[in-house]
């Protein structure tokens, strides 16, 4: 398939959304609009990039159907200059639509567990030039990253039992996180917002189902 025809199914996806009434930010219309989806899928999937609905990236993995990284990223609400932390890089879809908002003046720090995604995830920020907005680490993303912190908005893209307590640790006072919680097989999407007395107030939004959150404050490998 051509440039162009990816270009106008991106362009069609996202008057769908719109029509819909899921897709209704100004700055999540233009993020997805600027971010092809296409690179950020394995070459056997690139025309499937515009269905809606999520594609295997492997290592059991898939990236989130573009409704759903819509719903996620108006939840979260990023705003032009903000510190990002994204758990769960996957293709680094997600992170590129954020950096799209955060833009040169902002960051986004997304941590991936699987070494193999990592490097997907960098080679296609990188051939995008993604990586000077972006930071992609290997580690566990229960734990967060701390180098960085604290972060005004941290977005989880696995699920989980709770919201991990490192992660609430290093949002700053007043800023927002977005985690689908429960068990492995249902979840609710969460807003978290962080008020001044550095108490957290949680919001339960969508139903969902995102793969699992692996690691120290997330599923342990026993539970699989």
């Amino acid at each position: 398939m051509k440039v162009r025809d990816f270009r106008e199914r991106r362009r069609e996806l996202v008057e769908e959304l719109v029509r819909g009434g899921i897709l209704k930010n100004e700055k999540v219309i233009k993020a997805m609009l600027a971010v092809p989806r296409e690179e950020f899928v394995p070459a056997n999937y690139r025309d499937y990039a515009y269905n809606d609905s999520p594609l295997p990236i492997g290592y059991g993995q898939t990236i989130s159907a573009p409704h759903m990284v819509a719903i996620m990223t108006q939840a979260l609400d990023p705003e032009l200059g903000n510190k990002v932390l994204e758990v769960g890089t996957g293709s680094g879809y997600q992170a590129a639509v954020l950096a799209e908002i955060v833009g040169e003046s902002g960051h986004v720090w997304t941590i991936e567990r699987i070494k193999e995604l990592v490097e997907f995830a960098k080679n296609n920020l990188g051939r995008l030039s993604y990586l000077r907005r972006v930071t992609v680490i290997h580690g566990d993303g229960s734990l967060g990253y701390s180098v960085a912190a604290p972060y005004d908005r941290i977005m989880v893209t696995a699920a989980a039992p709770e919201i991990p307590d490192p992660l609430l640790k290093q949002l700053k006072i007043g800023g927002r996180l977005v985690a689908p919680v429960g068990n492995r097989y249902f979840q609710r999407l969460v807003i978290v917002t962080k008020e001044s007395n550095g108490k957290v107030k949680q919001e339960y939004s969508i139903p969902c189902v995102f793969v699992p959150l692996v690691g120290k404050y997330g599923f342990k490998f026993s539970e699989f």
